[in-house]
C-alpha cells in the first residue's frame, strides 16, 4: 500500500481514512513532506479554495475540481461527487447507511482493477457525505476491496 496525503480543510476525511484502515488491521505508510505521494486525496472544501496540488501518482478529487489539475503530474485521476460523470458516487441514503456507486472500472495505487459495483457505506456521526464518499475512494484506491469497507 503506497502513502498519501489528504488535502482538506477540517472535514475529517483523513482520520476517517486512518480509522478504518485500523479496524481492517492495516496500515499506510506516512508520507514525508518532499516524497511524491502514491495517492492524494482533495477534499471539498479544499478544491474551493483552489489549493495546489503537488505531484503524486494518482489524485482523488471532487468532479467539479477538474481545473486544480492544470499543472499537477499524476498518472491518474479519480472523482467523486454527485455527478453521473463522477467515477465514484453515492446512488442512496438509508439513515446512516450510504450507498456508494462505482460508476466504471478503478485502477488502484498498486495496479488492481476494482469492477464497477455499488456497496454500503457507514456514515460516521455528524460526517459530511461527501467527506464519507472521499475517504471509501482513498480506501478503494489503496486497495481496500469494497466489501471491507462497508464493514469498516
Amino acid at each position: 500500500m503506497g502513502c498519501f496525503w489528504v488535502l482538506e480543510a477540517g472535514e475529517g476525511i483523513e482520520g476517517m481514512i486512518y480509522r478504518r484502515l485500523r479496524a481492517l488491521n492495516r496500515t499506510a505508510p506516512v508520507c514525508f513532506d518532499r516524497e511524491r505521494p502514491s495517492l492524494l486525496v482533495v477534499s471539498q472544501e479544499a478544491a474551493r479554495r483552489g489549493v495546489a496540488l503537488p505531484d503524486c501518482r494518482t489524485v482523488l478529487l471532487p468532479g467539479e475540481a477538474g481545473e486544480l489539475l492544470g499543472a499537477n503530474h499524476a498518472a491518474s485521476a479519480v472523482s467523486y461527487g454527485s455527478s453521473p460523470r463522477d467515477t465514484l458516487t453515492l446512488s442512496s441514503r438509508e439513515g446512516t447507511r450510504l450507498w456508494a456507486a462505482l460508476q466504471r472500472e478503478l485502477v488502484t495505487v498498486e495496479g488492481r482493477v476494482v469492477e464497477p459495483q455499488e456497496f454500503p457505506l457507514a456514515l460516521e456521526n455528524g460526517a459530511p457525505s461527501m467527506s464519507a464518499l472521499a475517504a471509501a475512494g482513498a480506501l478503494l484506491l489503496l486497495g481496500v476491496p469494497p466489501e471491507q469497507i462497508s464493514q469498516a
